[in-house]
């Protein structure tokens, strides 16, 4: 035996053999790759046909700034972009709101109106590309200007490609990127699914996350866990709207961390596809296969990166890449080494999706699925995470589900419980960080961030102020008439929504008009 534990706490021994597995039965546990319970991956191919889809999240300061990146990025290779918006944006604010002074700019782009939205995707084949965008509480408004966009370079929402985040859930337990009550974010989210499945059939309409929770500090079982219980919030929200499981599942996708833990990592990766088979098949009825396989996005652990030797996190990211692509992930971002220090220079940022690049063209991962099939340590480690995950997910129901236990503080308090623990190992040393706790250095190495204009916030007050002297300001009060009116009966918001986002209204005057009649949600703990 042994005193060694996983990252979720589970027992790890020194040595796993044929008794680490007795009981177990490949064809229930395992089955075959691209078929229930989808342990071994979704696809019957895996990687050995293609690889994955490498998405760069990118996104600063002003539009035109993060469009020039993002060419860099396709041009270098990256199939998919992945867009990071501003606080601003992310709370549905106007860059010119008192409420954001400073913010403008600062940890994504700026978008306030239709105009941003061109600029952003100036010159980009939004019909080739596959786009994910980071946005939640507001995810309808961008999701609306992309096709309007879109549509405007001729392009039918029936070929767009990508992902919304729109888990607001998660913002109440571990973000903080919220705007409405819980109820009302659930209809807006239910309206989103309808809208996507006529409008953008392609579109993955949520990506359900765990990377904020473990970013937080949540264990890799209640990373898992409490995604998966958001998730089926999200099916019972859109089944109260009217909607089958087999509805929408086939657009459910997942976004999740990847740590420097390897084994874990894969293990945890192989259990959460088990569990959310089992999920939407026993617990939903759901009959299609499509609704039944775990589609996730993965990033690398921000949260393991330091600030001390940045050059030591390229060891990281390499290793937390490759523990994504052996757990089967469908889409990856690797971090930049300097993400710890400020935003990513452009030579990082080259240099975190070379690193996917060679993990897919230069090792031999990719030529077999499911490299770790049958291990004594992978497989038993699926199995105790798998029965962690499923007692967690337990917890939370007992509690009346993900929103009433939410409300309770009950998985910010496990969140907040993991968290302290590793910070109390690390600063009592009986968790090495290199480079901070344990082979460190004396002196410090020059480095030069990037920097973020400072102009930028000016810039887009000024756009405003244009936009708002130019447009026809009846048809845009018409239009948040509209929406005001929808939000109080039981329309399908997006619609209206979409005519007043057309007439040039902004961000902030969509959310604004959402706001006056859902209210604004103050979480009990602020008083």
């Amino acid at each position: 035996m042994t005193d060694a534990r996983t990252e979720s706490g589970l027992p790890m021994e020194p040595l796993y053999g044929p008794d680490a597995l007795a009981g177990f039965d490949p064809a229930v546990q395992l089955g075959v790759p691209g078929e229930y319970p989808f342990t071994r991956g979704v696809y019957p191919s895996m990687y050995t046909g293609r690889p994955w889809t490498m998405r760069q999240y990118a996104g600063f300061g002003a539009a035109k700034e993060s469009n020039e990146r993002y060419h860099q990025l396709v041009a270098a290779g990256t199939g998919g972009l992945s867009v990071a918006f501003d606080l601003p944006t992310q709370m549905g604010y106007d860059s010119d709101d008192p409420m954001v002074t400073g913010e403008v700019g600062k940890v994504g782009v700026a978008i306030d109106s239709i105009e941003d939205m061109r600029v952003l995707f100036g010159g980009l084949p939004l019909d080739q590309i596959s786009t994910s965008m980071t946005i939640n509480a507001p995810a309808a408004v961008l999701i609306l200007l992309y096709q309007l966009v879109a549509a405007e370079q001729g392009i039918e929402g029936s070929k767009l490609t990508g992902t919304i985040q729109n888990d607001v859930l998660k913002e109440y337990i571990a973000r903080g990127t919220y705007i409405f009550p819980p109820k009302a974010s659930l209809r807006l989210i239910s309206d989103i699914f309808a809208y996507c499945r006529e409008e953008l059939p392609r579109w993955n309409t949520i990506s359900i996350s765990g990377y904020h929770m473990a970013e937080a500090g949540a264990t890799p079982a209640q990373e898992v866990a409490f995604t998966l219980a958001n998730a089926k919030e999200y099916i019972r929200a859109a089944q109260a709207a009217g909607l089958g499981v087999d509805d929408i599942g086939p657009r459910l996708s997942f976004f999740f961390v990847a740590r420097t833990t390897l084994l874990e990592e894969v293990a945890k990766f192989r259990a959460a596809r088990r569990v959310w088979a089992k999920i939407v098949r026993d617990e939903f009825g759901s009959t299609n296969p499509k609704s039944q396989m775990l589609r996730f996005h993965t990033q690398t652990a921000g949260v393991q990166l330091t600030a001390q030797q940045p050059e030591v996190n390229l060891v990281r990211v390499a290793l937390q890449g490759l523990a994504a692509v052996l757990g089967g992930t469908q889409s990856l971002h690797t971090n930049s080494y300097d993400e710890a220090i400020a935003l990513p220079t452009t030579k990082a940022a080259r240099l975190a999706l070379r690193t996917q690049q060679v993990i897919a063209y230069e090792t031999d991962v990719t030529k077999t699925v499911d490299p770790f099939a049958g291990s004594y340590v992978v497989e038993s480690l699926t199995d105790a995470l798998e029965t962690e995950i499923l007692a967690l997910i337990q917890a939370v129901e007992d509690r009346g589900g993900a929103v009433a236990a939410i409300e309770q503080g009950f998985q910010k308090e496990e969140i907040e419980r993991s968290a302290y623990a590793i910070a109390q190992q690390i600063d009592d040393g009986d968790r090495t960080i290199v480079g901070v706790n344990k082979y460190t250095i004396d002196t410090d190495e020059p480095y030069e961030p990037l920097r973020v204009d400072p102009t930028i916030e000016a810039q887009q007050r000024e756009a405003l102020a244009r936009l708002r002297s130019e447009r026809d300001n009846a048809a845009v009060e018409k239009a948040l008439d509209a929406l005001r009116a929808a939000a109080e009966g039981t329309d399908n918001v997006l619609y209206p929504m979409k005519e007043a986002l057309a007439a040039k209204a902004t961000v902030g005057e969509v959310c604004h008009a959402l706001r006056g009649v859902w209210g604004t949600y103050v979480p009990a703990d602020s008083f």
